[in-house]
């Protein structure tokens, strides 16, 4: 009798997407310093171009900051519509391959190929061919990895980036994974890396040398799935229709505000959530969410979530916009501490269950 099939799972990961397309569209900006951005003291990076992360600037930096590091750089203003676009198209050609695409956001996926639409002899000649197509039909470049599970190909896929690939077979994960730092591990930042150090564990070989139960003892469930990931060990399957795990909107100010003056934001995020919401129920009808979260990040960068899940679901945008707006009455810091960013959002989903409040919501 034969057992079940290895998994062959490909990591495809456009290379500094938004950025490449805008060099792709604009020659002039081709070799350049690219950062995707709004210029001003509110805006974050996007995107940067591989030329202008030589300078060590990355998404999410403050555009001010990104400026300091590459004075040179041109910044463009995101054109999302253009991204979408590419993105339609790249996946269009990875449902040449597999039915089983499970998107990450507009720019990487994960693939299940292994029992592709297309025989090309091995997972490694599909993600070839799937970086060859990417190319000729939007010209841009991927970068690929491929393994036997979702976690070492996603860390496979950064290996020979830009426009390249990288294969673990199951015969390489033991090898592969032994000097491997834990900072690459998901879920490991900087708190946990501090943590982990403290314990003699900087690398993957280290912490299996650490019992699973003293790890579980120390850290949860977080630390079994650790000394689990550390052994190359994911069983999560590819999910194509993964359900939506939270729906927001949020909005940077031009000038910091106190708490009791974000009333008026913190009711245009829950309009804003709220047709996102409905267009959810329209893919999914009848998936309810239990939960508001009010999200701030104050002048110092500092991000802070209040959130609440009440005996029902919020059953219009002004119940939600009550509810985010009650929220501030937890936030604890001082009250001179002025904000610069304020969020809306809706998790906590549940499947329907029939109540005439799902039939009604969105009547």
């Amino acid at each position: 009798m034969s057992g079940p099939l290895q998994r062959k799972i490909i990591h495809v990961d456009m290379d500094a997407f938004y950025a490449s397309v805008e060099q792709r569209d604009a020659p002039e900006l081709r070799g350049q310093p690219v950062v995707v951005a709004w210029r001003g003291a509110r805006s974050v990076v996007c995107a940067a171009s591989y030329e202008a992360r030589t300078f060590g600037v990355r998404s999410a930096m403050p555009a001010l900051r990104a400026e300091r590091l590459c004075p040179q750089a041109i910044f463009v203003p995101p054109d999302f519509s253009r991204y979408k676009a590419a993105s339609r198209q790249i996946h269009a050609i990875f449902a040449r391959h597999t039915d089983l695409i499970e998107p990450l956001s507009l720019d990487e996926a994960y693939l299940d190929v292994t029992l592709p639409k297309r025989d090309l002899g091995s997972a490694t000649a599909i993600a070839r061919d799937v970086r060859a197509a990417i190319y000729a039909e939007t010209r841009l470049t991927a970068s690929a990895g491929i393994a036997p599970n979702k976690f070492l190909a996603k860390i496979a896929s950064d290996w020979n980036k830009p426009n390249g690939q990288f294969v673990v077979k199951p015969v390489m994960v033991d090898a592969f994974l032994a000097p491997l730092p834990v900072a690459k591990l998901p879920g490991v930042g900087k708190v946990m890396q501090g943590k982990l150090a403290e314990l003699g564990i900087t690398t993957c070989s280290d912490l299996r040398r650490w019992p699973v139960e003293a790890m579980e003892a120390r850290f949860g469930r977080w630390g079994r799935r650790l000394h689990e990931l550390s052994f190359g060990i994911d069983e999560r399957p590819v999910e194509p229709e993964r359900p939506t795990l939270q729906i927001s909107s949020e909005d940077t100010f031009a000038t910091d505000l106190h708490l009791d003056a974000l009333e008026p934001h913190i009711r245009r995020m829950a309009a804003s959530t709220w047709t996102a919401y409905g267009r959810e129920w329209q893919h999914r009808p009848g998936r309810l969410a239990r939960t508001v979260v009010l999200k701030l990040k104050t002048a110092d960068f500092h991000i802070l979530t209040r959130s609440l899940t009440g005996p029902e679901p919020p059953a219009s945008e002004a119940a939600l916009a009550d509810t985010a707006c009650a929220l501030r009455e937890r936030v604890e810091l001082p009250a001179a501490t002025r904000y610069r960013l304020v969020g809306v959002g809706l998790s906590g989903f549940v499947e329907p269950d029939d109540s005439p409040l799902q039939d009604d919501l969105f009547g």
